[in-house]
């Protein structure tokens, strides 16, 4: 019996798969709710219609993968699902992020410093060997902190 039908078959409300957002490869949620903290499952860079932002091809066809614009289309996914919660990205307090390549990221840093600065969350970031997709660069995965029925624009840190 899987988790979601121990009590009674519907799954629970606060695992939540958006609309309008590219849906999940596996049977996993957008975002968790637990509590005061939303976990957001690990997010790329794929859209709705399941192309993905930074994978183009030249005019031979070979693929043009671009850290800096999959970076931000995850963050800005992110954000979204966050939002959907409640909540935004200056709520959250932790990211792990996965490259395929190291060499990527100082592009996925200078992106990643738009959007959280050293007050920012902790994070974490290792390389992997490949992600669900071989377009992919980029996965990142985040915890945010938000307490139920919270109003305005979460305080930030000094």
């Amino acid at each position: 019996m899987r988790a979601d039908e121990a009590g009674g078959g519907a799954a629970r409300a606060d695992s939540v798969v958006i609309a309008g957002k590219a849906r999940p490869r596996g049977t996993f949620p957008h975002f968790r709710r637990a509590g005061d903290f939303i976990f957001v499952s690990g997010t790329s860079a794929r859209r709705a219609d399941d192309s993905i932002a930074g994978a183009e091809r030249d005019a031979s066809g070979a693929p043009l993968l671009d850290i800096r614009a999959q970076t931000r289309a995850v963050l800005e996914n992110i954000r979204d699902i966050l939002a959907s919660a409640g909540a935004s990205l200056a709520d959250v307090v932790e990211v792990s992020a996965y490259l395929v390549s190291m060499a990527d990221f100082n592009g996925y840093n200078e992106v990643y410093s738009e959007f959280f600065g050293y007050q920012g969350p902790a994070r974490t970031t290792v390389a992997v060997a490949q992600l669900p997709h071989p377009q992919l660069l980029i996965e990142i995965k985040a915890i945010a902190y938000r307490p139920a029925g919270a109003t305005g624009e979460a305080p930030r840190a000094p």
